[in-house]
């Protein structure tokens, strides 16, 4: 065997978790596998001879590469997430069966990486980002994510605090039992097929925030209150022929059909048996990528 294809080897052993860091960073599925292609590049080119921890180094090669570019996207668009006015992105959903996910989602989905979180990841500076993420999510440690930032262990410090505040205010952890959350998804499914707008509130935390996102032609909306975002699925709910069960990032969600393609997504975080999050993607484009055959549709 060569160096290179022994090289080679060794990153594809290390890409699955190369796309698990770039899909925190960059809540993009497509920008995380051009992020991990550029650290294959950087390793053809690199001596790595005198590297001990080649997995380590590729995780900081890939945080680099997606620090420029979450820097790079200022220059391309607006912040993803202003107020209930602004333009709304939300990120690409990891979809599959209700029945599990395959081993590749789980690695990229390990720690419970649901949609409302990489919101909330999506509102904080790329430098917070880099050092939460890599921190407390991959567990690296301060001295060498400094390096990367180009600033102190004890700055570094000080944003991954800062980013941890914002995430444990922004998304408290979500309900765990699998079963009742899935009863909860059910209950405001059948709720707004059926038009009852009573049932409906009644599975909606008061504060609920439904965030959607239709592409950048139908920029989306974000909208607050349970009458509010009740009214809405009702009427939602009357465009689908079919509403069929998923896992949305490992959790109990819903993918609408009509006339054999994918009208949205639906992401649900769930609260004390309430839903206090809806995360609903109409982007066209990006629906097109969803294999179906997964749902059994």
């Amino acid at each position: 065997m060569s160096e290179k294809d022994f090289l080679a080897q060794r990153f594809e052993e290390q890409r699955p978790h190369l796309r698990a860091v770039a899909y925190r960073m960059l809540g993009s599925l497509s920008e995380a596998e051009d992020a991990v292609q550029e650290a294959w590049f950087k390793l053809s080119r690199a001596d790595v001879t005198e590297v001990e921890n080649l997995g380590g180094w590729l995780t900081t090669v890939v945080g680099r590469t997606c620090l420029d570019m979450l820097r790079s996207r200022t220059t391309r668009r607006e912040d993803p997430l202003h107020d209930e006015d602004g333009y709304v992105r939300l990120p690409d959903p990891v979809v599959s069966g209700p029945d599990g996910l395959d081993p590749e989602q789980e690695i990229l989905l390990a720690d419970s990486v649901g949609i409302a979180l990489l919101v909330v990841l999506d509102t904080l500076a790329p430098a917070e980002r880099l050092a939460f993420v890599l921190h407390d999510m991959f567990a690296v440690p301060f001295d060498e994510i400094a390096d990367v930032l180009g600033r102190t262990p004890a700055a570094t410090r000080q944003l991954a605090s800062r980013a941890r505040r914002r995430v444990q205010g922004q998304a408290p952890a979500p309900d765990t039992d699998l079963a009742r959350r899935r009863s909860v998804v059910d209950a405001f499914l059948a709720a707004a097929r059926g038009g009852d707008f009573e049932a409906l509130v009644a599975v909606l935390d008061p504060q609920i925030v439904a965030r959607s996102d239709g592409g950048a032609l139908r920029p989306g909306l974000i909208r607050r209150g349970a009458a509010t975002v009740a009214s809405q699925a009702i009427t939602f709910a009357r465009f689908a022929e079919a509403s069929l069960p998923a896992l949305v990032n490992g959790t109990p969600g819903v993918v609408a059909v009509a006339e054999g393609r994918v009208l949205s997504v639906m992401a649900f975080t769930i609260r004390n048996d309430r839903v206090t999050a809806l995360d609903i993607l109409t982007d066209p484009e990006r629906l097109a990528r969803i294999d179906l055959s997964v749902l059994g549709g």
